[in-house]
């Protein structure tokens, strides 16, 4: 029981300490996203606890940091503005709506995790990674240059004079101190020393700079004070449960939990990279699911895993769930006691915290290997980049995984190769080398003859693997069409599932298949109820 205690307890001041860097990371950005989205800033703040709190406790991946995100503002924007449309005259129903729908977007991540999708996170290729990670770093760099912006005569615009390189100023301190501090200590987390430094010299040098209260104040809140998260009746009151409200919210939802589900999911492998740990995909797609059920009920705008803030809390020292759930009870506390000290940290401190995670997120290696991988691949990283800034990260993964399937599919098509030679008896032998799937089946159909071919055929898959449906109908064709010339053929080398298949689809088979001790062991990907065809489709 010590020696459990002990590993447990061994990295607590680490932890604790980058919970509460994290914890004051978290308020601007949650208050931005909010804003993004068109809600009340509470609502990102109540979404960035209650999310940030549960996926902590029970979710697959410690050390790992969710709350109110971009990537999902974005899509919300529209869903709070349609909402509002559906009210009646100045009724505003647009945040109920997103309520309903992050409720249901929960529901369809719990069924993700009980159906075990999570795992297919492992077909997303190595460029699909890398050109997530890069685009999200531009999409957080992107996001940081809104804090260059000030109100002048009730206008947004960009700051100039004395204002900009005083901001300009302290983003540089704030990154320098976090660049050095290292070098000098390794105990202190960089991130919390150079926000309360910068925090000190704008407090105590009385400098005007914009804050964590400004930026709320300016962009139409009333300030950070809020009680604890309540559940909201109002749903069940102002949002008919009907067919109607779920054709409208159903395709949000639904987008909102891919998207949700592929940033925490590919969040969740870099951090694995990064700590050389293994988290647990399907308990992660639970647990988000999980919280956003109960952040929807409670008044909060939905969220998933953070990659800035789950990269702070790492590089921070974070490990275990106990920095995950520092970070979130903090950030309560700043909602309930702290507002008016958040409120003086200069947004400057945080940009700067902002662009060092961006500079330690973003790929940098993918330029010193352009001119060494494949220029597929190359094309592939950068489609998934320009995709994740112009659109959003559900839009640029699942595209570039599709670009890498056709690519793979493609290359792997040219490889099927047919060596012929000729038996002492007159017999002709196809020895078939490479993979047979539904890309190669014109290459492998070009390689017979069936009218020239002598009365004696046989067919050897020794170095071949026969992979899917496609497949499985092109040999029945290939014999279909020898037996059509009146001539003998022969397959060797088949696999059990395959020799299977064809016995089903037919007796004849065993006549035409030579059983070895040396086939090959592998499973077929295919259904064996979607076999066989009526015998009379393949002739024989």
């Amino acid at each position: 029981m010590t020696e459990f205690i002990r590993k447990r307890t061994a990295n607590a001041k680490n932890d604790i300490l980058s919970g509460l860097t994290v914890a004051l990371a978290l308020v601007p950005e949650a208050v931005a996203f909010a804003f993004v989205a068109g809600v009340d800033p509470l609502v990102g703040l109540y979404a960035a606890f209650m999310i940030g709190l549960i996926t902590s406790i029970f979710g697959g991946r410690p050390g790992m940091i969710s709350g109110a995100t971009g990537a999902l503002a974005v899509v919300m924007v529209s869903l709070v503005a349609e909402g509002n449309a559906l009210g009646a005259e100045g009724e505003q129903l647009g945040l109920y709506y997103l309520f309903a729908t992050v409720v249901l977007m929960g529901i369809i991540q719990i069924l993700a995790g009980v159906f075990k999708l999570g795992k297919f996170v492992r077909l997303i290729p190595h460029p699909v990674m890398m050109g997530f990670v890069n685009g999200l770093a531009i999409v957080i760099f992107l996001s940081q240059l809104g804090m260059f912006m000030t109100y002048e005569d009730g206008k947004e615009v960009w700051m100039h004079g004395p204002k900009l390189w005083t901001m300009i100023g302290l983003v540089a301190l704030t990154m320098g101190i976090m660049f050095g501090l290292p070098k000098v200590t390794k105990k202190l987390p960089e991130a919390l020393i150079a926000i309360l430094v910068v925090s000190a010299i704008v407090i105590f040098g009385n400098l005007d700079v914009a804050t964590v209260g400004s930026f709320i104040r300016d962009g139409g809140g009333e300030g950070l004070k809020g009680g604890l998260p309540s559940f909201q009746t109002d749903i069940f009151n102002k949002v008919p449960f009907t067919w109607e409200t779920l054709k409208f919210i159903g395709p949000y939802a639904l987008i909102l939990a891919a998207i949700g589900l592929i940033e925490s999911l590919m969040t969740l492998n870099l951090i694995d990279e990064l700590t050389e740990t293994r988290g647990n995909t399907n308990r992660e797609c639970l647990a988000q699911g999980g919280a956003n059920i109960v952040t929807g009920l409670f008044g909060g705008m939905g969220g998933c895993a953070m990659i800035g803030q789950s990269i702070i809390n790492i590089k921070g020292g974070g490990r275990t769930r106990l920095s995950g759930i520092v970070a979130a009870l903090a950030l309560l506390g700043f909602i309930l006691f702290a507002s008016g000290l958040i409120e003086q940290v200069p947004i400057a401190a945080l940009v700067g915290v902002m662009f060092m995670v961006v500079i330690g997120t973003f790929a940098w290696s993918s330029f010193r290997i352009m001119n060494k991988i494949p220029k597929t691949d190359l094309f592939v990283l950068i489609l998934v980049s320009g995709l994740t800034v112009v659109f959003d990260l559900a839009i640029a993964v699942i595209a570039g995984v599709i670009v890498s399937a056709l690519v793979f599919s493609w290359e792997n098509a040219k490889r099927i190769r047919a060596r012929k030679r000729f038996k002492d008896d007159g017999t002709k032998v196809y020895e078939i080398w490479g993979p047979l799937f539904f890309g190669s089946i014109k290459a492998f159909n070009d390689k017979f003859d069936a009218k020239n071919d002598p009365d004696k055929v046989e067919i050897d898959f020794v170095e071949s693997r026969v992979s899917d449906h496609s497949a499985l109908e092109a040999i029945f064709n290939i014999v279909a069409k020898y037996e059509a010339e009146g001539k003998t053929i022969k397959l060797k080398h088949l696999s059990e599932d395959c020799k299977a298949l064809m016995y089903k689809a037919s007796p004849k088979f065993r006549e035409v298949i030579v059983e070895a001790i040396d086939d090959p062991r592998y499973h077929l990907a295919a259904n064996p109820e979607d076999f066989p065809k009526p015998l009379s489709d393949y002739k024989l």
